[in-house]
């Protein structure tokens, strides 16, 4: 969302409930959004004040000397941070969140929201005024001020969010692991000099030099030397002077643990970040070793590696991409079309015969658009060959050769376009080609009718035959008005045989005449049989009733003949 959107003005609350009453009907109430330009640029505030907290209050609190010579200065930029944070308060009381996918712009949730979680009490404790007790313990003490540590979350997020929206994702992640590094290292050198100065300064020659030696008494000379010291021990080079003293044994240990931890971390961080620099560029570049692996196999001639190593180089230098679909494919699809349309759509737009079109046909043809790179002398098509493709320019120069591949007819340059003529099914093209039924459907059978050759390298989207169709056959007026466009265009150019049109337009009434037909006899013989059937179904019911009407009459026979034997039988002489 953009910065003039990220802040909204709300007069209703995430149900769309009507303003609370003490609102009133003029009041605004403003809400940041949490993926806004305004809350980004607030995060990005936040890394000041809570670096400078966590560089600056060590070093006063381990050097008496700095603490004292700018002690104006340090108060007034403690109280300008301590200002950042209650602001910082009140902004995440005008933070919406989102609820089920929805912001929810509601101030009253937001605030109970707030005061809910665990990150209200620790911005809370962080500005607790424990500046008062300056008052008991003296202004040399700026340690009372450790707990403005608490808002280092607050940095985190910052840095995260930068991390998100750098262009150089990998250069910032190298960077915040420095930033990491020197403040490891800046820490450890204030507590050794802090060490020093409770062992005693030159007490031995582990701990900083007595202050009364010439140099060493110098600000600028205390804090370099202890950096130099703690640089030497936490990176284990160079030889360090032997401790003496359990203290001095302790902190050591302890150093050599934080090394040991630090240099894991140091290179598992790298590891990743060239893995994915890695990962980056085989997403937006072809894998050449497995190229170059095929090539030696097959013994494929010196020259021709050549030709693939320059084309794989002029990817690489010049940042070309040749799977925008790959890089793309995992962004929702109405977002990968706005992505593409933004992209794409201006060079679509320069197509002569797309320039009619609605809005929702370029948007779906964009999506079908590949890029494609040409190396210096590389023909892109040649005559006679069967026109699948067109392109359009989007870098680079193309030459219209003769068949010696020398002699140039023109020079085709960024922005210009051919082959759309080729991709459109339009009748009675000249040429020489296709037939269907003995009539010659399309005379050039989108045949190229001249060799086009890169220059140098040349930058080309590519638009297929049969993506155009799949669109076209979700559009059937703009395949109508296409159509219509490239008749207008081929007449123009008196490449459009109208005898050749006209008949087949009229093989194609005459074919659907006699589909026509078909089908009423289809329809007829379909009556027919449906009468035939019903005809067999009446006979075979009757048939049915027949032969039960028999087996009625046969067993009424049957007990009509047993009857009068059976009263012979009972009667005596």
């Amino acid at each position: 969302m953009g910065g003039e959107a990220a802040l909204i003005q709300t007069g209703q609350d995430s149900t769309g409930a009507a303003p609370q009453p003490g609102a009133g009907p003029g009041k605004k109430r403003w809400v940041l959004d949490p993926s806004g330009d305004p809350y980004y640029w607030w995060l990005s505030l936040m890394v000041a004040p809570v670096m400078y907290n966590w560089v600056i209050l060590i070093c006063r609190s381990c050097f008496p000397d700095l603490q004292q010579k700018y002690l104006l200065v340090w108060l007034a930029l403690d109280y300008a941070c301590d200002l950042l944070y209650l602001l910082d308060i009140g902004v995440r009381f005008h933070t919406g969140f989102l609820e089920q996918g929805i912001l929810i712009r509601d101030r009253a949730q937001i605030c109970r929201r707030y005061r809910g979680s665990s990150a209200f009490l620790w911005d809370l404790a962080s500005v607790l005024p424990t500046d008062l007790l300056y008052l008991r313990l003296g202004l040399g003490t700026p340690a009372v001020r450790a707990n403005r540590f608490l808002r280092s979350p607050r940095l985190f997020e910052a840095f995260d969010r930068i991390e998100t929206r750098t262009a150089h994702p990998n250069s910032f992640r190298i960077a915040k692991l420095m930033l990491y590094v020197f403040v490891t290292i800046h820490w450890n050198s204030c507590i050794y000099f802090a060490l020093s100065g409770y062992i005693g300064y030159g007490a031995d020659e582990w701990v900083y030099p007595n202050t009364s030696t010439p140099g060493f008494e110098r600000l600028q000379r205390q804090y370099l030397y202890s950096f130099y010291f703690s640089t030497l021990i936490l990176t284990t080079v160079g030889d360090t002077p032997m401790p003496h003293r359990e203290e001095e044994f302790l902190f050591m240990a302890v150093d050599f643990l934080l090394a040991v931890m630090g240099f894991a971390t140091i290179m598992g961080s790298m590891t990743s970040v060239v893995s994915n620099m890695n990962q980056a560029d085989a997403a937006f570049y072809p894998n050449y070793d497995l190229v170059k692996d095929y090539l030696h196999t097959h013994r494929v001639s010196r020259r021709l590696q050549q030709r693939v190593v320059s084309w794989y180089q002029h990817l690489q230098m010049e940042q070309k991409m040749t799977n925008e679909l790959e890089i793309l494919q995992h962004l929702p699809e109405r977002l990968r079309a706005e992505v593409a349309v933004s992209v794409h759509l201006p060079t679509l737009r320069k197509v002569q015969i797309f320039q009619s079109c609605e809005q929702s046909l370029l948007e779906e043809l964009v999506l079908k658009l590949r890029p494609q790179v040409y190396s210096p002398g590389e023909y892109v098509c040649r005559k006679g060959d069967i026109g699948r493709e067109m392109y359009f320019i989007r870098e680079g120069q193309l030459a219209v050769v003769a068949d010696d591949g020398v002699t140039q007819y023109a020079v085709l340059g960024e922005g210009l376009y051919f082959g759309e003529i080729s991709i459109i099914n339009i009748k009675g093209k000249w040429g020489a080609g296709a037939r269907a039924g003995g009539l010659r459907r399309n005379k050039s059978g989108n045949r190229r009718t001249a060799n086009i050759k890169s220059i140098g390298f040349s930058d080309l989207f590519c638009l297929s035959k049969e993506d155009l169709t799949e669109v076209l056959a979700e559009f059937p007026n703009a395949k109508a008005v296409l159509e219509a466009k490239g008749r207008e265009i081929l007449l123009k150019m008196d490449k459009l045989d109208l005898n050749a049109e006209a008949a087949e337009i009229a093989q194609q009434q005459a074919e659907q005449r006699r589909t026509a037909a078909l089908e009423e006899a289809l329809d007829v013989l379909q009556t027919k049989l449906a009468r035939i059937l019903a005809g067999l179904e009446s006979s075979a019911f009757k048939v049915a009733l027949r032969l039960e009407r028999l087996e009625w009459q046969m067993r009424g026979w049957a007990e009509a003949e047993e009857e009068p034997g059976g009263e012979g039988q009972g009667v005596g002489p």
